[in-house]
């Protein structure tokens, strides 16, 4: 079994990226979150989780299946 190249080194920088990533949009939610109504307040801290769990859960799978070559 042989494992891609380009997707260890992207899945291997997104790692990285990734905490960035989460920092700079927690800030971002935080700073306008008191400005928007409930159901826009409700929608994105929705969508910010959603979105943190999947790509963690996917990072986790490609470390698993690409990185350990399993």
């Amino acid at each position: 079994v042989l494992s891609s190249l380009p997707l260890q080194m992207t899945l291997y920088f997104n790692v990285y990226y990734f905490p960035a990533w989460c920092l700079a949009e927690g800030v971002m939610l935080q700073l306008k979150y008191h400005l928007l109504p409930w159901h826009y307040q409700f929608l994105l801290v929705t969508a910010y989780l959603i979105l943190s769990l999947a790509e963690v859960s996917r990072l986790y799978l490609g470390y698993i299946g690409n990185l350990q070559e399993k």
